[in-house]
This record gives C-alpha cells, sequence and structure tokens, in this order.
C-alpha cells in the first residue's frame, strides 16, 4: 500500500496538485485505508492530475482504477483500493469539505504550485 501511496502523492507533486491533505482512514471505515484529498486549479488541470495517475497506476502495475467524475472534472474521484484519491476544483472543495467529514488533522507538506 505504501507503494501506491507514494505513486499518488508523487504524481501530484509532479502535476502541481494543491493543498494535498493525507487523511488515515484505517479503523475509520473499510472503504480504504489512505484518502488523499487534493485540488486543481481548472477542470483540464483537475482531469489532468487524475489521467496522470490513472496512467501512472496502470504504468506500475496497479491495474485500472473505478473512477468517477472525468467528463465534468469538477471532482474526480480515483479509487484504488486501499487508497482513495478525490481531485477537486477549489469551489467544490470547499462546498464538499471532505477533509472535516472525515476528520482530517494534518495536511501534507506538498508546495502549491
Amino acid at each position: 500500500m505504501g507503494a501506491l501511496r507514494d505513486l499518488a502523492l508523487g504524481c501530484l507533486d509532479e502535476m502541481k496538485a494543491e493543498e494535498t491533505v493525507e487523511i488515515d482512514l484505517a479503523g475509520k471505515t473499510s472503504l480504504a485505508d489512505t484518502m488523499i484529498i487534493t485540488s486543481g486549479r481548472s477542470q483540464r488541470h483537475v482531469g489532468s492530475i487524475a489521467d496522470k495517475i490513472i496512467q501512472e497506476m496502470k504504468n506500475q502495475g496497479y491495474g485500472t482504477a473505478r473512477v468517477e467524475g472525468l467528463p465534468a472534472c469538477d471532482w474526480v474521484l480515483i479509487d484504488a483500493g486501499d487508497i482513495l484519491v478525490h481531485i477537486f476544483r477549489p469551489e467544490v472543495r470547499g462546498f464538499y469539505n471532505l477533509e472535516k467529514m472525515w476528520g482530517a488533522d494534518r495536511p501534507l507538506g506538498v508546495a502549491a504550485g
């Protein structure tokens, strides 16, 4: 699971995703062990970030993740089993406020692009 997490976080950094937060879900839900929430600056940026993660997962042999939201790119969810990656436009992220819902307590030290 650590390698998949590192792959996702590496893609987010490379694609200049903003305000990345990682939430440890172990013991909170059976959905996944880790939830990563991040933002893209526009619909195009959100889509590009999602495409990068999906392609890298395939390239590294993780198979095809379940993906929701790609046509609109306001909010894309990548479900890779142990890891969930939510990529939002900032306005949509603020509306859903998943960090508060899941009790995120510490942002990662990922520099904003």
